[in-house]
C-alpha cells in the first residue's frame, strides 16, 4: 500500500531513475565538501591565471546549472529566466579559455631552424672549385 501511495505522487518511470539521481547528488556533495575544505585564496594562489579562470568558470557554471535545475523542479521555466543567458555567457568564456589552452599546446615553430633545414635540404650546384678544395685538403696532410 505504501508503494501505491508513492506511485500516485510521481510517475512510475521516474522511480527507476531516482537511485541514480541520488548517487549523483551524493557525488556532487562530496566534491563540494572537498572544494570547500580549502580556502578559495589558498587554492587560487597555487594556480596560474588560466587555471584560476577555469576554476571560476566551472564554479559559476555549476551554481547556475543547479539553479536551472531548481527552477525546473519547482515548476518554473528556466528557458525564459535570465539564468539561461548567464549560462550562455559562461559557455562563451569557457570556449575562449579552451582556445587559449589549445594555442598554448600548439607546436611552436623555430623559424631560424626551419629556414636552415630548408636551405640545407634544397639541392644546389657545387662550386666550380669544390673539387680543388677537396683535393687540396687531402694532399696537405
Amino acid at each position: 500500500m505504501a508503494e501505491e501511495e508513492m506511485n500516485e505522487d510521481y510517475p512510475a518511470d521516474i522511480h527507476e531513475y531516482s537511485p541514480t539521481f541520488e548517487n549523483s547528488l551524493r557525488a556532487v556533495g562530496g566534491m563540494l565538501k572537498t572544494m570547500m575544505s580549502v580556502s578559495r585564496n589558498e587554492l587560487l594562489q597555487k594556480l596560474d591565471p588560466l587555471e584560476q579562470a577555469k576554476v571560476d568558470l566551472v564554479s559559476d557554471y555549476t551554481s547556475n546549472s543547479m539553479f536551472w535545475v531548481s527552477l525546473a523542479t519547482q515548476g518554473g521555466n528556466p528557458k525564459e529566466h535570465p539564468v539561461k543567458q548567464e549560462l550562455e555567457r559562461i559557455r562563451v568564456y569557457m570556449n575562449r579559455v579552451k582556445e587559449i589552452t589549445e594555442k598554448k599546446k600548439a607546436a611552436k615553430v623555430d623559424k631560424g631552424a626551419a629556414s636552415r633545414f630548408v636551405k640545407n635540404a634544397l639541392w644546389g650546384p657545387k662550386p666550380k672549385n669544390a673539387s680543388e678544395v677537396a683535393s687540396k685538403g687531402t694532399s696537405e696532410k
